[in-house]
């Protein structure tokens, strides 16, 4: 019997890639290929790119340059660029890029296998030529459902997609959305995300996720749910809810408040204990979502809004909507109906334009707003976007200091809102046990208002028999940074059986 061919996915970037990279695995091995953590030990290593912003492309390349690296040391043959980096420059990437054996954008999704063995049997795959995929569905929402099938949408799946195997699967390997699309877990983490839909229909000037993920198009409920239902029979207990804005879910499928009644049926699924929604736009949040966010059973009160900035004239610029006072109306609005609930944000400082005034009012902004959690990028020109086009850019000095000043003003004001949350008691789910350097038990969780990998973690300590996936109620005994320290109480949910 011939040796099953194997290939390793190196995943980079957000939540989003790592659905994506899952639903690849899913595809390879329904296909027959055996899925490898070590990318030396595959016949083919996948990198699944980020595009987003200059550091994560960087990164990009240097895993591929790595990747590239192991080929005539060991099992490797092949490197294979995939992701948002990949859909975005096609043919320049591979030209740029020879040490990738190939380029595959999102329309090669579906034949990934086919793709892979063509390359590892030294074929060529020409690599795309990159467009702008928003052109792809129709401008008005509520008509891109009955075009979604002809477009490729990672994490979306299309009718009768492995229709003919959905009842004769490996073990672990199960339909996402009934038996639309495939999805293989690449982790035994208890959190894991759902994929609420792709694209995005804002038009903000510094981004360029639009033009390559595309316009903004829904999962359908049925399809979000029966994979909450999996995921769960996986022994995930904590589901990320995840898109370029999950704030317009619904709107294409003619009811923009769906996303309200999704969640209670999501957070009624057995063995979900936690249900976490990210990527909100301020701009859009509406009184029911927040009730919902808010009020819901086992739907934690966190909010991870999208600010950007505050001053209005480069919000404006941005093209995006608000003020301080706006801002901090929200979430005063939020903290009304859940006094501890948890709210991060991204900013971007530099922007063309920005005067002394702007950055002075996004301070005062950071200052009061009490989150919980802040990134800090400054700005810098994306390919394609109305903002590498503006006047009033500028110096590389200027930004730099300002990135520096509001960074450390960020570290001093989350650290403060964590030390805020001492003698509170909250809900640790572990999701790693370990020892120290002394040799001591180390167990490590998060609370409702920390998510996966963006925000800070909290130490549990009095719980020695603690295991990954157990949740604890445990009262905050000390702060480090935006880290916390918690007392178990008592232990509330032992660990979901996968």
């Amino acid at each position: 019997m011939p040796e099953r061919r194997t290939v390793a996915l190196v995943t980079l970037g957000c939540a989003r890639n790592e659905v994506d990279s899952e639903e690849l695995a899913g595809r390879l091995e329904a296909d027959g290929w055996q899925l490898v953590d070590d990318a030396s030990e595959a016949d083919v290593a996948v990198v699944n790119t980020c595009g987003f912003v200059e550091a994560a492309k960087k990164d990009s390349v240097d895993a591929l340059l790595e990747a590239n690296d192991l080929k005539g040391h060991g099992r490797t043959q092949a490197v294979v660029a995939v992701g948002c980096m990949a859909e975005r420059y096609g043919k320049e990437l591979a030209d740029a890029l020879p040490e990738a054996d190939g380029v595959l954008g999102f329309d090669d999704y579906a034949d990934i296998s086919d793709r892979l063995q063509t390359i590892l049997s030294g074929g060529h795959h020409a690599p795309h030529l990159p467009r702008d995929r928003r052109k792809l569905l129709p401008l008005t929402p509520v008509e891109r459902q009955a075009a979604a099938a002809a477009v490729a949408l990672p994490g979306h799946g299309e009718e009768a997609a492995f229709g003919e195997v959905a009842a004769d699967l490996p073990d672990g390997l199960a339909p996402a959305s009934g038996p639309r699309t495939l999805r293989k877990r690449l982790d035994d983490n208890p959190v894991a995300s759902i994929k609420l839909a792709s694209g995005c229909d804002r038009r903000c000037s510094f981004c360029a996720i639009p033009a390559f993920r595309g316009s903004f198009i829904s999962r359908r409920p049925a399809d979000v749910l029966n994979e909450a239902v999996w995921l769960a029979g996986q022994g995930v207990s904590e589901v990320v809810l995840v898109s370029e804005n999950n704030t317009s879910y619904g709107k294409d499928l003619g009811d923009i408040r769906l996303l309200e009644t999704l969640l209670s049926e999501i957070a009624a699924v057995p063995g979900i204990e936690r249900v976490r929604v990210s990527y909100l736009q301020p701009a859009e949040m509406r009184p029911g979502l927040i009730e919902a966010m808010t009020t819901t059973d086992k739907v934690v009160p966190y909010f991870d809004l999208s600010f950007q900035h505050s001053a209005p004239a480069v919000l404006r610029r941005m093209r995006r909507f608000g003020n301080t006072e706006q801002f901090l109306g929200l979430l005063a609005t939020i903290r009304e109906k859940a006094p501890q609930a948890g709210a991060r944000s991204n900013f971007i400082v530099g922007f063309p334009g920005e005067t002394e005034e702007d950055f002075a009012e996004l301070e005062r902004f950071i200052t009061e707003a009490g989150l919980d959690a802040i990134g800090v990028f400054g700005y810098s020109d994306e390919d394609g976007t109305e903002a590498a086009t503006f006047e009033g850019k500028l110096p590389e000095d200027v930004v730099a200091e300002r990135l520096a000043k509001l960074s450390r003003l960020a570290e001093e004001l989350t650290a403060q809102r964590a030390e805020q949350r001492i003698g509170t008691e909250l809900t640790v789910l572990v999701e790693s046990v370990d020892v120290d350097e002394d040799g001591e038990p180390l167990i490590e969780g998060r609370a409702a208002h920390q998510a996966p990998e963006t925000d800070g973690l909290t130490v549990l300590t009095g719980a020695a028999d603690a295991e990954v996936g157990q949740y604890y109620l445990a009262r905050v005994v000390a702060s480090e940074g935006v880290d916390l320290v918690a007392e178990a109480i008592e232990l509330v949910r032992k660990a979901a059986a996968a």
